[in-house]
């Protein structure tokens, strides 16, 4: 289930599957179980709720919930937020079955709950939040009590993941059939708390029609193209990765590149040096290959060399004229080239002279930057502040797959093909890590992955290995965690 619907192909999904007989009141009365199961689960200990319901159908879910409370004997008051005579449909349905039975209240004291269920908005809020809809947010989020929102927390943009004014802080949130990116995307993931997902009754055959582009970067993306290892395979079957260092102060850089490319499964890996490092090169690696590199004759005489599939280069390396020649030797072959930090950084002045030399090339380019240097390569995109949207048109703009880096790391090649990460630990924000990564990615290249699913699978597993070696790493740490990571894979599968 990683794939993303947007709120628009999430309303389409639920109007095919009334379409194919299914009532809308029979799937709003799913989610309204849903939400009441998740309820008991998540807060087994509340008897005292406070549902704040909204006129459109994320209220509707609210007044089914409320039925259900009451049926269960939980003491269950209901406040609605808006003119209950514009409730209408499936909403309206749901209204009427339970206004018999309970009388909506006004202007309640948020802090006199043991938990407020917020069903005010779901996922398809495009307005910005002010008047009265704000002041309740702000009083609900200034009282004690936790919340559970319905779908997502109400003022989050269900497709950007932004704040629309103001936002619910929820502990918990109920949502249905698939997230949405506004639950993965910042800053609308850290006022989900925890989410849970439920499957309502809407046919995977709705796919059919919606053929959603978005993903969840999880296994299931790209799993069955994982090159697991074969006993018949050698070394150079396995590709071989070029790592490209930088000056002995920042040589770490290189040696981080190389360690994880081999780690993850590249079957040869070589670090091209300048001479004075690679004494320190040589002092710090047994099993990777060293090559000197001090001028362009040099660099085109070692990718010359046939065997080499993948280069990875920029970490370490100053943003000057020398690695733009560097970089442009190397878009000049038949390599896959991930390029990152001074790679990107060289051409911050002068991007489309980068992106001329991508399009130029049938082989593989990923870019890997993080937000300041994706600033300065695409400063027209900066404005959107939707990052799926804003990393797509990069991708399209330089003709590479570009890795937006971050705590929702966004993976896209061109407008059709997208995924959302969510499994970096916060600790993974240290010196290093993002070079460990660009070696991944290489190394991934180098066994014959494709660029999307090689940066993808690339930040899962980078994501995975911080989770391994846990709070308070530090970036060499990394390639060690990254070999549990893929012995628990061969031994157990992806999970």
């Amino acid at each position: 289930m990683h794939e993303l619907l947007t709120p628009e192909q999430m309303s389409t999904a639920d109007a095919l599957t009334i379409k194919r007989g299914i009532a809308g009141i029979e799937l709003m009365q799913c989610a309204g179980e849903f939400v009441f199961e998740v309820l008991r689960k998540h807060f087994p200990n509340v008897k005292n709720v406070l549902v704040v319901a909204g006129i459109g159908n994320n209220g509707g879910d609210g007044f089914i919930l409320t039925d259900l409370l009451k049926k269960n004997e939980y003491d269950v008051d209901l406040s609605i937020i808006g003119d209950d005579t514009k409730i209408s449909g499936d909403a309206r349905l749901a209204f009427e079955k339970i206004i018999k039975d309970v009388s909506p209240i006004n202007d309640p004291d948020f802090n006199a709950y043991d938990l407020i269920v917020d069903g005010i908005f779901g996922a398809g809020l495009k307005r910005e939040i002010k008047g009265h809809y704000a002041d309740v947010i702000d009083a609900i989020n200034s009282s004690s009590t936790h919340v559970l929102a319905i779908d997502l927390p109400s003022g989050i943009n269900g497709q950007t993941g932004q704040i629309s004014g103001w936002a619910i802080k929820a502990q918990a949130t109920a949502t249905f059939f698939r997230y949405k990116p506004g639950h993965i995307l910042y800053p609308g993931r850290d006022l989900c708390g925890e989410i849970y997902l439920g499957q309502i009754g809407i046919s995977k055959k709705v796919f059919n029609q919606i053929s959603p582009t978005l993903h969840l970067n999880t296994p299931a993306l790209w799993q069955d193209r994982y090159p697991i290892l074969m006993t018949t395979g050698h070394k150079y079957s396995r590709g071989h990765t070029l790592s490209v260092s930088g000056e002995l102060d920042k040589s770490g850089a290189a040696r981080l590149m190389a360690k994880a490319a081999l780690r993850i499964g590249s079957g040869v890996v070589t670090i091209a040096c300048p001479l004075e490092t690679m004494a320190a090169h040589a002092a710090r690696t047994d099993a990777i290959m060293l090559t000197k590199l001090n001028n362009e004759r040099e660099l085109s005489n070692i990718l010359n060399d046939k065997r080499i599939n993948a280069v990875c280069v920029g970490p370490g390396l100053a943003p000057n004229k020398w690695t733009r020649e560097r970089v442009t030797i190397i878009l000049s072959t038949d390599k896959s080239v991930v390029l990152d930090a001074g790679a990107l950084s060289a051409f911050s002045d002068q991007p489309n002279a980068l992106f001329d030399m991508i399009w130029g090339r049938s082989s593989p380019t990923i870019l890997t930057p993080h937000d300041g240097e994706f600033a300065r390569l695409f400063p027209e995109l900066v404005s959107i502040d939707d990052k799926v949207k804003r990393t797509k048109y990069a991708s399209v703009k330089s003709g590479a797959t570009i890795v937006l880096k971050g705590a929702d790391t966004v993976i896209a090649k061109g407008t059709d093909q997208a995924a959302i990460s969510n499994n970096a630990p916060p600790w993974l924000a240290t010196a290093g890590s993002g070079d460990v990564l660009c070696g991944i990615i290489a190394g991934l290249l180098a066994l014959g992955m494709a660029e999307f699913d090689a940066s993808c699978a690339g930040v899962w597993f980078h994501g995975e290995a911080g989770i391994q070696a846990g709070p308070g790493l530090i970036s060499s740490e990394l390639e060690q965690a990254l070999k549990t990571v893929i012995k628990n894979i061969y031994v157990k599968g992806f999970s």
